[in-house]
């Protein structure tokens, strides 16, 4: 049986028994069969079916929203903001999925020449516990909207968000067989994978788990799309807007408790203005409210599992036995982290180096534009940056100077349906959202028609 244990009480939350071989073949064939007739359906009936998904998570997103909350410990509000985001995305590609998919006309000497975006058939979909809904339905809308159908491998300890999205698409009209949850554990991934009927996947995820993913998807030459991880930095120049600075750190780095591949996780000050801005930022930590998720009073919940907990303190504890201090919070009781700020952060700490997935976060400071761009470049990921500056000439100057997916200016790296998404470096490949994200998993076919001349 998988099961999902509530963080913040320890409580069964769903128990799943978990899918043999043959079941999951058996998924695998229905879903095949459903996208042979699916792919024809046209783009005015697929829209009609995914604005009525919208329509379902709007009307239910409090019962939906308490899934999420009770499964992984987010705070009912971020819950509800989550639910939120997926309908509007389902309202999005509903609305502009047959423009980005229409017929691309390119002038040839042919008669008539274009680039059609075709379906491929079935996706893979293998997704973490951290956004449960929208990591999943950011894939899952512009794939049903292109044609495709999708299977879904969730993070174990969310099962019932699994459960309850492939429900929501049944609700809203879409044929069975066009998204399905496989609830299995990570063993079962592979033979998915090889599954000749599975046409690509997409992963967001650990680095770890997207070189698996990929070395087996490489193998059998089938598409993939990684959404890795990020250790993305908040930086922030002398001559920004202090107060609004300090709110937007704040939240870049504790929404979620920090468990966000795109939050903020090293925070770059310069020198001139780190004593004042620290004293800001560990006033504005401080402001946070613990207690139980499902309360809209409580702004930061626990961490999504002890384990994960227990690791951010051992990375924690390396940290300052080179050297960095606590300068707020630092202790752990079972999955629940206190809100952390750690000062003397340098490049060679694990706190700066690794990727820090919980409420923790560490001061270095810089001199001048050349160090703050090395320091954040320094990282093997690149997912994203912030650069918090009241001078827009110096920010555009130096956009192409970060190694990143993303870089935004005074306001946190985030996923907007109207902009691509995704990173460089460790932090994978592809792009998901906007026109970019669904045309990742179709056959951009060249089609040349010639006309002899009687």
């Amino acid at each position: 049986m998988i099961k999902s244990i509530n963080p913040y009480n320890q409580e069964t939350v769903y128990e799943s028994a978990e899918l043999e071989s043959q079941d999951i073949k058996n998924a695998i064939d229905k879903a095949d069969l459903q996208y042979k007739l699916w792919k024809e359906v046209p783009f005015s009936e697929r829209s009609i079916l995914m604005k009525n998904a919208g329509q379902e998570l709007r009307k239910n997103a409090r019962e939906y929203a308490q899934i999420i909350t009770q499964e992984m410990g987010k705070p009912i509000t971020q819950s509800i903001a989550e639910i939120e985001k997926c309908a509007a995305l389902c309202d999005f590609y509903a609305t502009h999925a047959s423009e980005m998919l229409a017929d691309k006309i390119i002038e040839t000497e042919a008669h008539k020449s274009y680039v059609s975006y075709e379906p491929i058939g079935v996706v893979l979909a293998i997704m973490p516990w951290n956004y449960p809904f929208w990591q999943v339905m950011r894939f899952a809308v512009p794939a049903l909207m292109a044609g495709n159908v999708g299977i879904l491998k969730h993070a174990s300890n969310v099962m019932k968000c699994a459960m309850s999205i492939e429900k929501i698409f049944e609700k809203a009209g879409f044929p069975k067989g066009c998204f399905t949850n496989l609830p299995i554990g990570s063993k079962k991934v592979e033979e998915i994978i090889r599954n000749p009927k599975v046409k690509a996947v997409t992963l967001t995820g650990s680095e770890a788990a997207g070189r698996a993913v990929a070395a087996v998807a490489g193998s059998e030459i089938k598409k993939t799309v990684l959404e890795l991880g990020g250790s993305n930095a908040l930086v922030v120049f002398a001559d920004c807007n202090l107060e609004q600075t300090v709110k937007t750190c704040v939240q870049a780095r504790f929404q979620n408790a920090g468990q966000s591949c795109i939050a903020g996780k090293r925070l770059l000050v310069e020198s001139s203005i780190a004593e004042e801005f620290t004293k800001a930022f560990l006033e504005g930590v401080r402001g946070l409210r613990h207690g139980d998720p499902l309360s809209e009073e409580t702004t930061i919940g626990t961490m999504a599992r002890v384990d994960l907990a227990e690791e951010l303190e051992k990375q924690l504890e390396q940290t300052l036995e080179k050297g960095a201090v606590v300068l707020l919070g630092g202790k752990r009781n079972k999955a629940y982290f206190e809100p952390t700020v750690i000062g003397n952060v340098t490049a060679d700490m694990s706190i700066f180096k690794e990727e820090i997935f919980g409420p923790v976060i560490g001061i270095t400071t810089f001199k001048n534009e050349e160090e703050a761009v090395e320091l954040s470049n320094s990282s093997p990921f690149g997912l994203g940056v912030t650069i918090f500056t009241e001078d827009f000439e110096k920010a555009v100057r130096l956009v192409p100077k970060f190694d990143e997916g993303a870089v935004f200016v005074n306001e946190l790296v985030k996923s907007d349906q109207r902009l691509p998404f995704g990173g460089t470096k460790n932090s994978g490949y592809g792009r998901e959202l906007s026109q970019d994200g669904i045309q990742e998993f179709v056959n951009k076919k060249t089609v040349y028609i010639n006309k002899y001349k009687n």
